[in-house]
């Protein structure tokens, strides 16, 4: 064990040494992360190295293996901090609900194992799971590891994989991951215990929803395996921090990869690469703002201020009359049209009504509702201060899509911005004045829209 009383000493410091003698850049990612160790008296149900997305923490177990595998561990860690998967987990967590951890961290591992594989300087655990196997056995497609570390990220991979059943014990599932992930805490004094406690957690207590045929595969690859995130969603930063730090670890990525070349510890530029993601409801909010600002009006009944000021002369000129401006009666007014052949779950339709709630009582704006699908089936208007309640709207619909006959009645209501809520399979021969924004679901962010902006909701 390294001497307590060095600068930066812990379990992992040899390790580091030899990823940065190998690998002087990808290798120096460690250099950017905290390193503690756990008390000798952890449990033996601990894995050697655990993270929660800022630290690895050491257990006593560390200590008895080979330099080697110790080296693959570290590295391991370090790129899960990089590639900021604790964070991904509590983001996803939040904005999809029920998000299995154990099916998560098993994708996470997959995507570093592979990224680490080609390199003999350090060692994998022999049961570590591969990205080209989940891919194989679970989805059927046969791919190189290249070619799958190009395209699969960590959430795409996740989504693909998770057909557990819907159930109402989902809920208390997310309840459960929350409050364990809460346990570690990144300050590293009295918090090491909680981090132990989590890694120790047993996987009856987090199998709530019964396994679909592709997540009971997943989870039997990686049955061997520890689990090694232990999410802080109360240590998690502000969404525009957490952008930033994003961006700054992405930028660390490239910088090393390049700087190391065929040493590289990545095998390739992966698609899992932190990226800053603005979250969808505040890029709706930015541009409906825009589009339902009150704009001034040119008025003839009053000159500008600086007529007024000039007593209408330049020297001994007199200057031509300008009109002022005055605020504008008119009240703005949001357009939205609901796809109803649309494929939306109930859960983001709720969230994408409280959004649209919530900015249009904000700007005082009236709203039009048009529902349909080859042909308008239903009109609500709402006017300003009368709540917007999806849930208490029927919808009747299920044919092919047309968005012409919808584009055109939203036309009649002189709109100030259209929303379009949709799958985008459809013809739109209808190009209207005003801005359009179509929002699509996740599954359908390779859509091609018509005309206007494009808007994918996850």
């Amino acid at each position: 064990m390294p001497d307590p009383g060095a600068p930066y000493s812990h379990r992992g410091t040899r390790a580091i040494q030899r990823m940065v003698e190998f690998a002087p850049s990808t290798g120096g990612l460690a250099l950017w992360v905290q390193h503690r160790d756990l008390p000798d008296d952890t449990p033996a149900q601990t894995p050697a190295a655990v993270t929660d997305g800022t630290t690895v923490y050491y257990s006593a177990a560390f200590e008895r293996l080979p330099l080697p595998d110790q080296v693959g561990l570290v590295a391991h860690e370090v790129l899960h901090i990089a590639l900021r998967h604790s964070q991904r987990f509590v983001e996803l967590q939040r904005t999809h609900g029920d998000v299995d951890l154990e099916l998560f961290n098993i994708c996470a591992d997959a995507i570093v194992n592979t990224t680490l594989a080609h390199l003999s300087w350090l060692h994998l655990p022999d049961n570590a799971v591969m990205l080209e196997q989940i891919v194989f056995k679970a989805l059927g497609r046969e791919q190189q590891p290249e070619s799958a570390l190009l395209e699969w990220d960590v959430e795409k991979l996740y989504r693909a994989i998770d057909d557990r059943d819907e159930g109402t014990s989902g809920k208390q599932q997310s309840g459960r991951q929350s409050q364990q992930g809460s346990k570690a805490d990144s300050s590293g004094s009295g918090d090491k215990d909680q981090a132990q406690s989590q890694s120790g957690t047993s996987e009856s207590e987090t199998a709530q929803r019964s396994d679909g045929a592709r997540s009971a595969k997943v989870r039997a690859l990686g049955a061997g395996g520890a689990r090694d995130l232990v999410p802080n969603p109360e240590a998690q930063s502000a969404p525009e921090h957490e952008a930033e730090l994003a961006r700054e670890w992405s930028e660390r990525i490239l910088r090393g990869h390049a700087g190391d070349g065929a040493f590289s510890m990545l095998r390739a530029l992966i698609a899992d690469l932190p990226r800053s993601r603005t979250p969808w409801s505040q890029l709706l909010r930015v541009q409906l703002a825009r589009g339902l600002a009150r704009k001034p009006a040119l008025t003839w009944s009053r000159p500008t201020r600086s007529y007024i000021a000039n007593q209408g002369r330049a020297g001994n000129h007199r200057m031509p009359f300008e009109p002022g401006f005055s605020p504008t009666k008119n009240e703005p007014r949001l357009a939205l049209i609901i796809d109803v052949s649309g494929s939306i779950d109930d859960q983001l339709m709720q969230r994408f009504a409280t959004e649209i709630e919530t900015i249009t009582r904000r700007q005082e704006a009236g709203l039009v509702l048009i529902i349909g699908d080859e042909r308008v089936r239903q009109v609500e208007f709402f006017e300003p201060g009368r709540r917007f309640v999806l849930s208490e709207i029927e919808f009747a619909g299920g044919g092919g899509t047309n968005f012409t006959p919808l584009l055109a009645e939203a036309d009649r209501h002189r709109p100030d911005i259209t929303v379009v809520l949709t799958d985008l399979e459809g013809p739109a021969e209808f190009k209207p004045r005003w801005p359009v924004i179509w929002a699509v679901p996740q599954q359908h962010a390779n859509a091609v829209q018509p005309f206007g902006r494009l808007l994918a909701l996850d």
